[in-house]
């Protein structure tokens, strides 16, 4: 796995503001920002009331530091990395980056997050391909799910690493080998499982692994990565491009107006007009990122499972089922539960918020997503309220 440095440093709520007027477990649903990354948006702001005061190297800095503390997460290399506005965004640069022939198969699972079919439906006109939803044979999504429907046909499979609505954690490398075998690309969406379970991209075995940064990455709405092998950055297609990714853009007095290439680099799908200082959002991404290797997301699954086991075992078995897997090793770093109906389930959650316990309701599914601010007593108070 990509290794982090964790600190020996006990009390990590410290890091973030408190949250005085609820108990909140929905960091799946979007992070409360660390503070570091608060004092960096305080401070940018405070830059841009005198630009001038910046050299132009600022532009590049900043998400080329996104792009060093990302790699050192999971593994990868820095040029393989493009800081885009979220996943939607890079699984929409591979749709226009790969060469599709009429009936090329593209394969995710029933239930997937909404990106996938508002990428991949749309390209089932504009290319013909042929978009393959998968059902689970049994209650959650495997591999052996996935690898049963490739066929040779099949040119892509694109899913999520750690299921939304479920939390149920994929055998993404036994996926990865049954791709490259058939000869066929994957493509992980780790926006769940990306700064809270240690990834390595050699391990994982993904051709591109997308992700959101505001959920387990700490940082603001408007941000997160796309990582591709670097094998691919040379056999896609022609397209637009960012103009700060053309090779020496660096030097803003010397711009290639004539002929201009992108640099060999995933640099050329960071989104336009927006990886710089000047953006807020990268200041925060910037720290963020870096906390979060500080931090190390051993730490955090660590954490998060012995939580998600605590409110388990504490759970009214004759009022709720799990509906996660009991199994650590095949659950991401949160948990859901449900009532025995799903109006019920709605009933339970609405008064979860009232009580100001916040969580998320997903698919029928009531979703528990702590961090290290998270204490037992959280738990505690979850179980409080809906235990009559």
């Amino acid at each position: 796995m990509a290794m982090t440095t964790a600190s020996q440093q006990t009390d990590w709520r410290q890091e973030w503001f408190e949250i005085e007027d609820a108990t909140y477990l929905n960091l799946a649903g979007e992070s409360p920002m660390p503070k570091v990354a608060i004092r960096a948006v305080q401070a940018a702001l405070e830059a841009k009331k005198n630009p001038h005061h910046k050299a132009d190297s600022t532009f590049f800095e900043v998400p080329n530091r996104i792009r060093a503390s990302l790699a050192k997460l999971i593994g990868g290399k820095p040029e393989e990395i493009a800081v885009t506005s979220g996943a939607s965004a890079g699984v929409a640069a591979v749709a226009y980056a790969l060469t599709w022939k009429p009936g090329d198969e593209v394969i995710t699972a029933k239930g997937e997050f909404p990106l996938q079919c508002t990428t991949w439906k749309p390209m089932e006109e504009r290319e013909e391909l042929k978009l393959k939803i998968v059902s689970p044979r049994e209650r959650f999504i495997t591999a052996d799910d996935l690898i049963a429907a490739i066929t040779p046909r099949t040119r892509l499979v694109s899913v999520s690493m750690v299921r939304y609505d479920d939390a149920s954690l994929l055998d993404a490398a036994r996926v990865a080998d049954a791709c490259q075998k058939q000869g066929a690309l994957f493509l992980l969406d780790a926006s769940q499982s990306c700064g809270a379970i240690p990834l390595d991209v050699n391990q994982l075995g993904a051709d591109f692994i997308v992700s959101a940064g505001y959920k387990w990455l700490l940082g603001p709405y408007g941000t997160g990565f796309f990582w591709a092998k670097s094998e691919h950055l040379n056999i896609i297609r022609p397209g637009p491009f960012n103009w700060m990714a053309v090779a020496g853009s660096d030097n803003f007095a010397a711009l290639n107006f004539k002929d201009p290439k992108p640099a060999p680099s995933a640099k050329r799908w960071d989104s336009p007009e927006w990886a710089s200082y000047f953006n807020f959002n990268l200041a925060a991404m910037d720290v963020s990122v870096d906390f979060v290797v500080r931090m190390g997301p051993e730490l955090v699954a660590a954490h998060n499972r012995k939580l998600i086991e605590l409110m388990f075992e504490r759970l009214p078995k004759d009022r709720f089922v799990i509906a996660s897997p009991l199994d650590a090793a095949r659950r991401g770093p949160y948990g859901c539960f449900a009532a025995r109906s799903k109006e019920k389930t709605a009933e339970v959650y609405q008064h979860l918020r009232k009580e100001n316990v916040v969580v998320s309701l997903r698919e029928g599914n009531i979703r528990v997503s702590p961090h290290l601010y998270n204490t037992e007593r959280d738990i505690d108070r979850l179980i409080s309220v809906v235990t009559p």
